[in-house]
């Protein structure tokens, strides 16, 4: 069995640095969309009206009617998006670890690919069906996975928008956390409880469903990194997963019955 390439926390970098490190990280980033998301959730809660009778958008205009400007307004969201990424990796080679620390590297690129191709697809479709189950007991908003304009750029964001989120999620939540936590002393499964909850509230906006679907993801994705110590087939998978999603919903929707919109 595989084992994760991961180091022990360097002796010169003081505990309370990782510690307060790992805080600021995440108050910048995925944390801070945790608490967004919560406080999203109570307010539909308390709106009197039902969850599934509410939409969560995903992919959402900027400048409706200005497609021009919208393009660049949804290129700037997606760069952005990266820099808590660039961040991390900062931090890391700054601690003597790097982005190979965490296998965000392309040193096995047919492994990594085979792996992530694999996992979309056990993943994929279970995830619907999880979905689909939650809107109609009334515990998930009906999440509309898109809602851009019909112009040409369209599917190219949308595939962006997908890496992006797979690039941010399995970074932070997956590589960087799982690996700080170790170097702090943390047992795996401690972590990887974190790991998925925090992975299940900053997707709380979307409801109940969103949340513990999402926390079972990263139940599996986390322990995957642990055994594997490679961040690449988890980004490949999400990558995956999420550009069937939303370029399937702008497909799709309106076209078939089963599909809440």
């Amino acid at each position: 069995m595989e084992t994760a390439d991961v180091r022990t926390r360097p002796a010169e970098l003081p505990r309370r640095w990782l510690v307060h490190e790992v805080w600021l990280v995440f108050a910048l980033s995925l944390g801070a969309a945790g608490v967004q998301a919560l406080v999203s959730l109570l307010g539909d809660l308390t709106s009197g009206k039902s969850l599934a009778s509410q939409t969560a958008l995903l992919n959402g205009s900027y400048a409706p009617g200005r497609p021009w400007l919208d393009l660049v307004l949804q290129l700037l969201g997606t760069a952005t998006g990266i820099v808590p990424v660039l961040l991390v990796g900062h931090l890391l080679v700054r601690s003597g670890d790097g982005f190979a620390a965490i296998g965000l590297d392309p040193r096995r690129p047919r492994q990594d690919l085979v792996r992530g191709a694999v996992i979309a697809a056990a993943v994929g479709g279970t995830g619907l069906a999880l979905y689909l189950g939650a809107h109609a007991l009334g515990i998930n908003l009906t999440v509309v996975a898109e809602a851009l304009p019909a112009v040409w750029w369209r599917v190219p964001v949308l595939v962006l928008s997908a890496v992006q989120n797979a690039l941010l999620e399995e970074t932070l939540v997956a590589g960087y956390l799982l690996l700080r936590l170790r170097q702090l002393g943390w047992s795996d499964n401690r972590a990887l409880l974190v790991s998925a909850l925090l992975r299940g509230s900053y997707h709380l906006y979307q409801g109940l469903g969103g949340f513990a679907g999402n926390v079972v993801m990263g139940l599996l994705f986390g322990r995957l990194y642990q055994r594997w110590g490679r961040v690449t087939p988890l980004v490949i998978a999400h990558a995956l997963i999420d550009t069937v999603a939303f370029v399937g919903y702008a497909l799709l929707v309106g076209h078939v019955s089963w599909l809440p919109s």
